[in-house]
């Protein structure tokens, strides 16, 4: 198994030995505008509460409305975004592999769990309603949450417990489970294109120069590119842009011509332009707004 590199690696820390989990909730674009392109070594379970958007995982692109799951495994290069003209406000519990008792090496860790883990066997990420088992698999979710939600006795334990539950509804279920080898993958594919932009996003970034990196022509790049992440390269690439600039904006104090530049926008107009256009708001008033960091 190839992991993505180092730039794309989320560098928030979800767990730790004592507690092997955090939650989130996740309102988009009101909190934050979307959750780009990333990955951790842990697993994710989303839980859609309201609204609609588009999650790219592991190369798959999918539209989750309200009720909908998704479990991606440790690794996974993943983003999230709001539907144009709809909110998204939606759960996620990001938790180590130990909670599931990795490190113990019984049947039910060697045949079950590691194998998740490794890539050998495959979830399919988004778990719709239209799956016969979705009452089940949801009813399971809704627990999961409720013992970081709700005051629940003895949380920690409850949440273990269901989190194995989760997993074996997921083994017992072959539309879940049995996700078949695509041709190619996408995201693989791009990846040093990712890695790039993550790091030089500051700086002038063509197409060409991206194709170059991947050893793919500027056509097929671009095609690989839009089904691996949901956007085009350059779409993508203000989207990291103006995602640094709301970082820069709620927990500095630098002058917003300063953060124009340092976020690669040649000219103050030009920057105040896009921002407007991707947040609804000019930058002083995202500013004196003070919306909350990215999360999850």
């Amino acid at each position: 198994m190839i992991l993505p590199g180092k730039e794309t690696q989320e560098k928030r820390q979800h767990s730790t030995v004592y507690i092997p989990y955090s939650f989130y909730e996740c309102s988009l674009p009101h909190s934050f505008m979307n959750v780009p392109m990333h990955w951790h070594s842990e697993f994710e379970l989303n839980y859609v509460v309201e609204g609609t958007g588009e999650f790219t995982c592991g190369g798959g692109l999918f539209t989750a409305s309200r009720g909908d799951l998704l479990i991606l495994p440790p690794n996974m290069l993943h983003a999230a975004y709001p539907r144009q003209g709809s909110g998204l406000y939606y759960y996620a519990l990001v938790f180590s592999p130990a909670i599931l008792g990795m490190n113990v090496h019984d049947r039910c860790t060697m045949e079950y769990i590691l194998p998740l883990i490794s890539g050998t066997r495959r979830i399919t990420p988004h778990l719709s309603a239209r799956l016969k088992n979705h009452a089940r698999l949801e009813a399971c979710a809704k627990q999961i949450f409720s013992c970081v939600t709700d005051h629940v006795p003895f949380p920690e334990l409850l949440l273990k417990s269901e989190l194995l539950r989760l997993f074996w509804l997921l083994e017992t279920d072959e539309e879940a489970l049995c996700q078949k080898e695509t041709d190619a993958d996408y995201g693989e594919c791009i990846r040093p294109a990712l890695e790039y932009m993550m790091k030089n996003f500051h700086k002038n970034i063509t197409v060409s120069q991206l194709a170059a990196l991947t050893h793919l022509s500027q056509s097929y790049f671009m095609s690989c590119f839009k089904k691996a992440v949901g956007l085009g390269s350059i779409e993508y690439l203000s989207q990291l842009r103006i995602n640094a600039a709301c970082e820069a904006l709620s927990s500095t104090e630098k002058k917003i011509s300063e953060i124009a530049f340092a976020c690669g926008y040649g000219n103050l107009s030009n920057f105040n332009r896009h921002f407007k256009k991707s947040t609804g708001r000019s930058p002083s008033e995202y500013r004196s707004h003070g919306r909350a960091p990215l999360k999850g």
